[in-house]
C-alpha cells in the first residue's frame, strides 16, 4: 500500500506518539483529518502541513477546532507539497459533499496544483483513500455517486476555473462600486451563474482568517486585493439568497445546511423579501422572477406584499421587490429563459440596465456542456428563425447529439445512460394534460406504443426515486445539470417550410398559465422556443432529441446528428483465426467452468482485431455473460481487458480467479466485478483483510466477500478496459 492511516487522540499524549511512531513524516508533506467524537451530525476540519506537530498545536489553541478530539494522519513517502495540497482539496470536497460531517475549512476554490510527479498517479491514491476512510466509516458514499449530487456539483468548495475566477473578481468589484445599487449579471445557460452565486455567498460568510491563499493562485494579488476591501467594507452581511423557482430553491438549500456557516434558511424564495431589510440580495435566475399575470393561488400572496411595500400592484413585480428591500443586490440573468407571461418582461430588465444605478456584467465562456460554446451555438441557431440556415451547422463530435425517429428507443438509450453514468432523464414540453397528477394509474403522454408518466413530485424531482421512469419539465429542470437529457418536443410546435418559420399551436400548449393572456401568437411562439433552448442546454455529456412533428422533425434533420439503430450494437472489432500485430487473444468464458489458466492454453485460439489498440501484448479479450454487471457491461459483450502487472485495483472493474470464488453467472472460479478491499498495516508490513468483489447490476446480486485464507489462492487477471460490443 503506498500510503497509511494512523489514528490518535488529541490529547497530552500525541505529541510524544507522533515523535515516536512517525518521526521520518514530522517535516513532510501529509494530510490530516480532525473530528469530533462520535454523534450523529460530526463537524471536522481536513488540512494538510508540513510541519505536524507546529500545526496540531495551534488547533488546539482555536476555540472552534478545540471540540475536535481525534486526529487521522495520512501518510505516504510519494507525497510532495502539491500532492498534499491537492489530496487536502479533494477530501474537502468530497467530505463535505458526502454529508456525514460539517467541516470548519473556510476553504473555497481549490487551485490546480502542479505535480512534480504524474498527476494521475495521485488520483489513484485518492481513490484508495476514499476507500479507506469509507473502511473506517469517516466516508459512507463511493465517488461516483457523490460526482452525481447536487449537493457536490453546486458546492463552494469545488473549485473554481480560471473563468469562474475572472466572474469572482468581477462580481467583487460590482460590491466595491459605491454607485451600483444593482449589478446585473447576464450569462447564457451553463455559464456557471448558480455556481457563482453560492460561491460569492460562501466567500462573504467566511471569516478572513480562515481563508487560505493556497486554495487559489497564489500569485493572483488583484483577487486577494478585492476579497481584503469587500471584507473590510462590509463586514458580517444581512444577505439571503432569492431562487425564484420552488424545486431549485429546495435542492439548493439543502447544500446551504451541509455547509459550516451557512443554514437552509438563507435560501429563500421571492416573496420571504418582504419580511426583512437586507444589505445584500444574491438574486439567482433572476429571468423567473414574477410580475402579476397568470399567478394562479400566488395573487393574494402577490398583491399583499405589494400594499406592504407601498407598490402598485398593476404595474411592480418581482424585480422591484429586490431593490426595495435591498441595500445592494446581485441579480444573475439570462432573458433567453423567461418561459412564461408571469415573467418580469424583458423590458423591465432593459429599463433597469439604463440606471445610473445598476453595474451591467457578462458571463460568456460555456462550463457545463462539453461541447462548449459551439454546441450552444448550435442550439441558438436552431430556434432561430430569423436566419436562413445555408449550410450545415458546425460539427459536434465532441458532444452527443441526436435526432430520434423511435421514441421508444430514445427513451430505452436515456435509461442505459442512467445506470452508467447517472444523471440522465427524459423531459418533454408541456404539450400533454398532467393527468396522473389525480389518477396514478393513468399515463399523461402517449406518442405511438410508447407511453409515459409526467414527474410524479413537483420539488426536486431531478433527485426524486422515481425520475428515470418519468418525464419532467421546465418547472422542474430550469436550473440543474443533467448528464444525459432526453428531450420530447411536442405537437405544439412545428416548422412552415413555405413560410421558412416555426408555428405554434396555442391549443396544444397545456400550461394554462404559460398560455393565458396571451393575444398574439408570436409572443407565444417566443416562450416556447425558449424552453426548448433552455431543456436542450440541460445535459453536460449529451442530448437526444425526438420531433412529434413530421415538418419539424424534418427541419431538424438537416442540422442535428440522426440516432443509427444499429450504432450500439456495431462491433468495434474484427475476429480472426490468425495473430498479426493489431489482434489479442479472445478467451470465451461462456464455455468453461475450470480456471481461467486452463482458457489460455486451449488450441486454435481465436483473435480479435483492434486497429486502434497500441501495446496490443498487455490485452486480452472476454466474452462477460450474466446480469451481475448490466449497469456497465451487458449481458453477452465481448469486453477488452488489460493484463494486470500491479498497482492500486480499489474502484476497478476486475477479472480475478480464486478457488473460494463461484461466479453464479458463469459457474466459474473467476468473475468479474468492482474491486476493493479492507487492508491492515503492522510496521513496514500491510495485508487484506477483507476483498470485496461488488456487483454492478439493475438485479439482486450479492457482493463476493474474501476473508482469511480464502484470500491466498487469488489473483486478479485483468483490468477492464471497455465494452467492444456483443
Amino acid at each position: 500500500m503506498n500510503f497509511n492511516i494512523h489514528q490518535y487522540p488529541v490529547d497530552h499524549a500525541l505529541e510524544p506518539a507522533l515523535i515516536e511512531h512517525h518521526r521520518e513524516y514530522l517535516n513532510w508533506p501529509l494530510v490530516y483529518f480532525l473530528e469530533e467524537e462520535w454523534k450523529e451530525k460530526r463537524e471536522a476540519y481536513v488540512g494538510e502541513t508540513t510541519d505536524v506537530l507546529t500545526r496540531l498545536k495551534a488547533h488546539s489553541k482555536s476555540g472552534k477546532k478545540q471540540n475536535l478530539s481525534f486526529v487521522s494522519l495520512i501518510l505516504s513517502d510519494l507525497f510532495n507539497k502539491s500532492a498534499a495540497l491537492d489530496i487536502e482539496s479533494n477530501l474537502i470536497r468530497y467530505i463535505a459533499a458526502d454529508g456525514q460531517y460539517v467541516l470548519q475549512n473556510g476553504n473555497l476554490g481549490i487551485a490546480d496544483h502542479q505535480y512534480y510527479q504524474q498527476k494521475e498517479k495521485y488520483q489513484v491514491i485518492f481513490r484508495d483513500i476514499w476507500s479507506e476512510l469509507r473502511t473506517r466509516g469517516i466516508a459512507r458514499h463511493s465517488l461516483e455517486h457523490i460526482n452525481n449530487s447536487n449537493i457536490f456539483k453546486y458546492s463552494p468548495y469545488k473549485s473554481l476555473s480560471k473563468e469562474q475566477v475572472t466572474g469572482l473578481k468581477i462580481i467583487l468589484n460590482c460590491l466595491l462600486d459605491e454607485n451600483a445599487k444593482v449589478s446585473l449579471i447576464e450569462g447564457g445557460a451553463g455559464t456557471g451563474k448558480s455556481i457563482l452565486a453560492i460561491f460569492l455567498f460562501k466567500l462573504l460568510k467566511t471569516d478572513l482568517h480562515d481563508f487560505n491563499r493556497l486554495d487559489f493562485d497564489e500569485d493572483d494579488q488583484e483577487l486577494f486585493s478585492l476579497l481584503k476591501k469587500v471584507k473590510e467594507e462590509y463586514g458580517d452581511l444581512n444577505m439571503a439568497l432569492v431562487i425564484p423557482m420552488a424545486s431549485f430553491r429546495k435542492t439548493i438549500s439543502k447544500v446551504f445546511k451541509n455547509i459550516k456557516g451557512l443554514t437552509s434558511k438563507m435560501v429563500i424564495g421571492p416573496s420571504d423579501m418582504v419580511k426583512q431589510k437586507y444589505d445584500l440580495l444574491i438574486v439567482d435566475e433572476g429571468h423567473r422572477l414574477r410580475k402579476r399575470v397568470n399567478l394562479g393561488s400566488y395573487y393574494r400572496t402577490f398583491d399583499q406584499n405589494t400594499e406592504i411595500l407601498g407598490l402598485d400592484k398593476m404595474v411592480s413585480s418581482e424585480l422591484d421587490w429586490v431593490q426595495i428591500q435591498s441595500k445592494k443586490s446581485i441579480i444573475f440573468y439570462d432573458e433567453l429563459q423567461t418561459i412564461k407571461p408571469s415573467d418580469v418582461a424583458r423590458e423591465r430588465f432593459y429599463e433597469l440596465k439604463d440606471l445610473p444605478t445598476t453595474r451591467k456584467e457578462k458571463l460568456t465562456v460555456q462550463l457545463r456542456i462539453k461541447g462548449g460554446n459551439e454546441y450552444v451555438k448550435l442550439v441558438h441557431q436552431l430556434f432561430d428563425d430569423s436566419k436562413k440556415h445555408k449550410s450545415q451547422i458546425k460539427d459536434t463530435s465532441l458532444y452527443d447529439f441526436r435526432l430520434f425517429d423511435d421514441l421508444d428507443e430514445m427513451v430505452k438509450q436515456i435509461r442505459f445512460k442512467n445506470q452508467q453514468k447517472g444523471l440522465s432523464r427524459m423531459v418533454a414540453g408541456f404539450a400533454w394534460e398532467w393527468i396522473s397528477k389525480k389518477d396514478k394509474s393513468l399515463f399523461d403522454i402517449q406518442i405511438g406504443d410508447t407511453v409515459l408518466k409526467w414527474n410524479s413530485t413537483e420539488k426536486d424531482w431531478i433527485n426524486s426515486t422515481n425520475a428515470i421512469k418519468e418525464v419532467g419539465c421546465i418547472h422542474t429542470t430550469q436550473g440543474y445539470d443533467l448528464n444525459y437529457t432526453g428531450v420530447i418536443i411536442g405537437p405544439e410546435l412545428d416548422y412552415d417550410f413555405v413560410a421558412d418559420q416555426f408555428v405554434v399551436y396555442k391549443e396544444r400548449y397545456k400550461d394554462k398559465n404559460g398560455k393565458n393572456s396571451i393575444k398574439d401568437n408570436r409572443v407565444l411562439l417566443d416562450y416556447i422556443l425558449n424552453i426548448y433552448r433552455t431543456l436542450l442546454l440541460r445535459g453536460m455529456e449529451g442530448t437526444y432529441v425526438y420531433v412529434c412533428n413530421p415538418n419539424l422533425r424534418k427541419y431538424f434533420a438537416q442540422f442535428i446528428p440522426a440516432n443509427d439503430h444499429n450504432e450500439e450494437h456495431k462491433p468495434t472489432y474484427t475476429i480472426v483465426h490468425k495473430s498479426n500485430e493489431f489482434t489479442v487473444p479472445y478467451y470465451d468464458l461462456e464455455i468453461a467452468a475450470g480456471s481461467f489458466s486452463d482458457q489460455q492454453s486451449v488450441e486454435n485460439v481465436t483473435y480479435i482485431e483492434l486497429p486502434d489498440l497500441r501495446q496490443n501484448n498487455d490485452y486480452f479479450v472476454c466474452r462477460v455473460v450474466g446480469e451481475s454487471m448490466n449497469k456497465v457491461i451487458p449481458n453477452g459483450s465481448l469486453c477488452l481487458f488489460k493484463k494486470y502487472t500491479g498497482g492500486s485495483r480499489n474502484g476497478l472493474i476486475t477479472l480475478v480467479e480464486g478457488s473460494e470464488i463461484h461466479d453464479t453467472d458463469s459457474g466459474a472460479n473467476y468473475t468479474i466485478k468492482e474491486y476493493s478491499s479492507k487492508k491492515s498495516a503492522n510496521g513496514e508490513v500491510w495485508q487484506h483483510e477483507e476483498i470485496i468483489l461488488k456487483p454492478l447490476s439493475t438485479e439482486p446480486y450479492d457482493p463476493i466477500v474474501l476473508k482469511g485464507e480464502e484470500i491466498m489462492n487469488f489473483q486478479v487477471i485483468g483490468i477492464f478496459v471497455r465494452a467492444l460490443g456483443e
